[in-house]
This record gives structure tokens, C-alpha cells and sequence, in this order.
């Protein structure tokens, strides 16, 4: 909602400085300079993106529109499933574990918090993380090497989006000059049908160095930026579910695991070490 938002911001208050200068928004639309610009700008993301980063970027835009970073209780949700996890395993020994890690969909515990399991990456990391531990094919102090290498892995990729917009942002304003240069060539070539004429595609041809620089930083890198951001805000949620299974594979009670983990959130979406703790409590008096 709030791209949306600013996207209005942008386009209206261009247009509407430019009708309080006594332009008139009808000469800003000359299409073949929309074409050129969004055809070239097509093209080069085309060229640039193998066929996966292409599919990526798509849904990657489309999810911009709409994301929204985990909040306070999303948070909690994961950190109490993790807490019951960890229990399981401390009382009934890691075996236990393994009816509920190796099928989560039949897991009475996962099936408590469906917002967790209804993201297939961060399930999966979850699983990918739990099983070592249950199979004891690793040490517990190297589980935590093997779960960042799938950490920095999987941000690596989703930033490969991100780059390859900030790439056709940082083009545009060169492609805008390139719709000009082709508008001056058909001035160039009109310059005996009068002013009037002239007039008209030298404006059509501004339009295009416009166009290009409009759309660089009004939008594209904006947009990059954005996903940048949600980007971002994944990786936090891998990284409090590294910090929680890493810590309990060392050793550490569950209820300290999980206080590790809720320590590596930035404060807007921590919750606190008392909503944490009551949460915690709730969980250990209903088990009795």
C-alpha cells in the first residue's frame, strides 16, 4: 500500500508542477518515445537476467507491492514454535524430534502455527536445520558454519533481482538520451516543414531524456531499493532461526536459545524479553 502510495506522490506532484508552470500533460504523452523506453529497458533486463533471475524479478516486483516485513507476533509465533521444539527434544531426547522434523505437515506442533509453516523457505531452513541435529552427521558447533553458508547462499540469490534493476535503473537516463537523439534525427529531418513542426518534435524528443530519467529514479531504483529491504527482513527471519537452533544444538536450555534468538531482532518487530517469557510460561503450563 505505501509503494502504491508513493508512486501517486511521484506522479502527481510531477504532473501537477508541471500544469501549475502552464504545461499541459498532453504533450508529455508522445508514444513512440514510450516505446523506445520501455522496449529498450525490457531488452536490457531480457539480455541481462538468466531465464531464473528473470522469473525472480517479476515476482520479486510484484511482491513489493504488497510485503510486509514480519511483525511483533509473527515473531513470537516462530519463537514459541522453536521453544516447543527444543522442549520435545530435551525431554524425550533428539529421537523425538524426528517424527515432527522429517514430516512437519503431520507435526501437532507445526500445525499450531501455520503462519511459520505457510512460508516454504523458511520452513524448509527450519527442517534443513533441525536435521543434523537429529542425525548427529555433524558436531554441534559446526552446525552453525553449515547453516550461515545456507544463509549468505540464499541472500546471495535474492538479491540478484536487486542488482539487475539498480543496472536498468542506472541505464535509463542513457536511454532517455537515446530516444532524444532519435527524436532530434526526425526534427532534423522535418526542419523544412516549419517552427510549428519543428517545435512539436523537439518537445517529443525532450520527452524521451525525460521519460528516461523519470523513470530511473522515480521508480526503478525506488522499487530495487524496496526489495532490497524486504530482502533484508527474510534474512532476519533465517538468521533468528539460525541463532535459536545453533544455540540449542550447543547445548543451551530452550528458553535461552530462544532469548538468543530474539536478541538478534532490530526493535521494531522484538518482541520483549517479558511478552517472550509470559509466552514461554503459557507453553509450560499447558504442556503439564
Amino acid at each position: 500500500m505505501l509503494v502504491l502510495i508513493g508512486i501517486f506522490l511521484v506522479i502527481g506532484a510531477t504532473i501537477g508542477g508541471f500544469m501549475l508552470a502552464g504545461g499541459h500533460p498532453a504533450v508529455l504523452l508522445h508514444i513512440s518515445e514510450f516505446v523506445v523506453i520501455f522496449g529498450i529497458s525490457i531488452g536490457i533486463l531480457i539480455i541481462a537476467s538468466p531465464n531464473q533471475v528473470l522469473k525472480d524479478t517479476v515476482a520479486k516486483i510484484r511482491f513489493a507491492f504488497s510485503a510486509k516485513k514480519p511483525d511483533k507476533d509473527q515473531y513470537l509465533d516462530l519463537l514459541k514454535l522453536l521453544y516447543e521444539i527444543f522442549m520435545v527434544g530435551r525431554r524425550n531426547g533428539l529421537i523425538a524430534l524426528e517424527e515432527h522434523v522429517m514430516d512437519p505437515g503431520k507435526s501437532a506442533i507445526f500445525a499450531r502455527y501455520p503462519v511459520v509453516t505457510a512460508h516454504k523457505e523458511r520452513l524448509e531452513f527450519l527442517i534443513n536445520g533441525l536435521r543434523p541435529v537429529i542425525d548427529g552427521k555433524i558436531k554441534p558447533d559446526q552446525l552453525e558454519n553449515l547453516m550461515t553458508a545456507e544463509l549468505d547462499a540464499k541472500g546471495e540469490e535474492a538479491d540478484h533481482p536487486v542488482h539487475i534493476l539498480q543496472m536498468v535503473g542506472d541505464s535509463l537516463p542513457g536511454i532517455g538520451i537515446v530516444a532524444a537523439v532519435l527524436g532530434i534525427i526526425n526534427t532534423m529531418a522535418a526542419i523544412a516543414d516549419g517552427p510549428a513542426v519543428v517545435g512539436e518534435r523537439v518537445a517529443a524528443a525532450l520527452t524521451g531524456t525525460f521519460l528516461g530519467i523519470f523513470g530511473a529514479y522515480g521508480f526503478v531504483n525506488p522499487i530495487a531499493t524496496r526489495i532490497k529491504f524486504n530482502n533484508t527482513h527474510d534474512q532476519q527471519y533465517l538468521k533468528c532461526i539460525l541463532s535459536a537452533v545453533a544455540g540449542f544444538a550447543k547445548g543451551l536450555a530452550p528458553v535461552t536459545a530462544v532469548e538468543i534468538a530474539r536478541r538478534s531482532l532490530d526493535s521494531a518487530s522484538q518482541p520483549t524479553s517479558e511478552e517472550l517469557e509470559a509466552a514461554v510460561k503459557g507453553l509450560s503450563a499447558s504442556a503439564k
